[in-house]
């Protein structure tokens, strides 16, 4: 039997009878290429479509969200390495929804349309094009979040059932899809933007921004403005998960400035991955008057906030009648999705768990999809979302995905150590005479994270008083507020997250520049713990907990949280610690971990 070529995507896999090309989906069956998992969804949820993220197409509308698995790329640090490359394909997590089902959903939970996010399309593509035909038959919007890697054959197949498209751009040079195993370098997505945006597609780009690469962004912000000026530009602060180097990670102050930089080139440009950020509303460029709002909301992730503006339905701003590039109207409310549902918290709890069994000592893939099989069941992320917000809670739920790994033993030797911990840090702490008022925050002083997750109840775990209890628990894992708040809490300790966080000297400085005047900035007690992973996701969380009782009560506790760190990861994860090697994934323990 002859090799056959693959002609979905520019990696152009010559597949051979029985065996499969690069992303593992299609295979040489009988003399065809066909899809391997056809119909098959992990994800089949609502979501807002600026979970996606789309920002500029129907503000705050409800969309229905589908997922598969797999893709044609392979880049460093992914965001969603769980399900593309981890989640095993033949795992019973996975749901037969056909074309007319997914439509029939879509109809029913009141969505105007459907998007494909979190994994390519192109390892879905007939699946996708089927659900796209039917979808548009049916007067509903179409849209995906894609690499873009389509042959010419197969973007003249989708382009008609497509509204609307996120381009996840890899950079602008070939060297950046090379290390993504991207065969033919960049050539044809650039062709395949420009045939998109002729096609009237709305298009709007994501890169992301590492340390090394602003120049590269810079030159593909213009490639996009010779295309059209009105595209939105959405850059990513690149968050290191899985084997990326957290020394590709800017700063704060310094993606801030590179977008500030980059509007001057084109009018929208967003900055995501930065809680309480300014630039991740849409400003007209003519007036500078500020008309959509949102909010951080997960990695990738945004959430509209505050009334539509009144001339919403002209996509204008309604100051000036700039043009806005604002297609469709704006939703009354943005759709609330659920607990870890829709977009790429989703892939976080994935990850929560399977950083229990690794802390375990689970080593077996099989295992852990049982773990995530019993997680996906109904009901099953609600459940982890509560039985991850205290400690106790959290060691219960190592405890009960332990025994579904069939790894008892191993969890209660874990339990056991972070229960021992508690004890001691509950005994310290009713000798206290004085709990200090602590405030939680994430990257910026403006964003607060809701008193209910695990940050705040380890700051009361190790002998402080949360402020944080004070705000409303809305948005996902927080929201903005303003600075009169904050200084009318007047906390005496902030703690900056160790998952999207900030540096201290950077946060203090900001907080100098909007007159924060409060106890916590004048005495220079603003805090992040010294590694990631230590107060939210990770079994970590205990190391961070010892950092907190330190600050809180330096006159009962003197841990060594370095030493602590270094015997955890001994006992635990059989490896060294090493702070540079340590990156965002909740988790691998460092960045040199993988599954055998």
């Amino acid at each position: 039997m002859a090799n056959l070529k693959c002609h979905i995507c520019e990696q152009g896999c010559v597949i051979a009878e029985g065996k499969t090309g690069v992303c593992g989906m299609y295979e040489q069956k009988h003399g065809r290429i066909e899809e391997r998992f056809a119909d098959q969804y992990l994800v089949a949820c609502p979501i807002s479509i600026e979970t996606m993220p789309i920002l500029h197409y129907f503000p705050g509308g409800k969309f229905l969200q589908i997922s598969t698995t797999g893709c044609n790329f392979n880049c460093p640090g992914c965001i969603s390495t769980t399900i593309v490359r981890e989640m095993p394909r033949d795992s019973r997590v996975f749901q037969t929804l056909t074309p007319e089902q997914i439509v029939e959903k879509t109809i029913q939970e009141g969505c105007m349309g459907i998007a494909f996010l979190m994994n390519d399309p192109l390892a879905s593509f007939p699946t996708f094009l089927r659900v796209a035909k039917l979808a548009r038959s049916k007067g509903l919007q179409v849209g995906c979040s894609s690499n873009t890697y389509f042959t010419e054959k197969a973007l003249t197949q989708i382009t008609p059932y497509l509204n609307f498209i996120n381009v996840g751009m890899k950079g602008f040079f070939d060297n950046a899809y090379y290390r993504c195993g991207a065969s033919s370098g960049i050539a044809p997505v650039l062709r395949n933007i420009k045939a998109l945006v002729s096609s009237g597609v709305h298009v709007e780009i994501s890169a992301i921004l590492m340390k090394d690469n602003a120049d590269e962004l810079t030159e593909l912000a213009m490639f996009i403005a010779q295309i059209s000026p009105a595209i939105p530009f959405q850059v990513m602060r690149f968050i290191p998960f899985e084997n990326a180097d957290i020394s590709q990670e800017p700063t704060v102050c310094e993606a801030e400035e590179f977008c500030t930089t980059l509007r001057k080139i084109l009018p929208f440009v967003y900055l995501f991955n930065t809680p309480g950020t300014e630039l991740l509303h849409t400003t007209c460029p003519e007036c500078n008057l500020t008309v959509y709002r949102r909010n951080f909301y997960g990695p990738m992730g945004a959430k509209p906030y505050g009334d539509p503006p009144a001339s919403d339905n002209n996509g204008q701003c309604p100051q000036c009648r700039c043009d806005l590039n604002m297609i469709g109207t704006s939703s009354e409310f943005a759709f609330q999705e659920g607990d870890f549902e829709g977009g790429y918290p989703f892939t976080r709890a994935l990850e929560i768990v399977e950083a229990m069994l690794i802390a375990m000592g689970v080593r077996d893939k099989r295992k852990l999809a049982k773990a995530w099989e019993s997680l996906l069941e109904k009901g099953g992320l609600k459940k982890l979302h509560h039985g991850i917000q205290t400690p106790r809670a959290y060691i219960e739920t190592v405890r009960h995905f332990g025994k579904i790994a069939d790894a008892s033993e191993s969890a209660e030797d874990l339990a056991d150590f972070l229960e021992e911990k508690l004890a001691y840090i509950n005994a310290g702490v009713s000798m206290a005479t004085h709990l200090p008022r602590v405030y939680y925050t994430m990257a910026k002083p403006l964003f607060y994270i809701n008193y209910e997750r695990l940050e705040n109840q380890l700051v009361e775990t190790a002998g402080g008083i949360s402020v944080n209890r004070s705000m409303d628990s809305v948005g996902r894992p927080g929201r903005n507020f303003t600075k009169e708040r904050l200084v009318a809490l007047n906390p005496d300790v902030i703690f900056i997250s160790a998952f999207i966080s900030n540096s201290v000297t950077d946060f203090c400085e900001e907080c100098l520049q909007l007159d924060v005047q409060v106890n916590a900035v004048k005495n220079g007690q603003i805090y992040t713990p010294p590694s990631p992973g230590w107060d939210f996701g990770s079994p970590r969380w205990i190391l961070g907990l010892m950092f907190m009782a330190n600050v809180l009560h330096p006159e009962i506790f003197n841990f060594n949280v370095m030493q602590e760190a270094k015997q955890f990861y001994r006992r635990f994860y059989h490896t060294d610690f090493s702070l540079p090697y340590v990156n965002r994934s909740f988790s691998k323990p460092d960045r040199k971990w993988q599954w055998a």
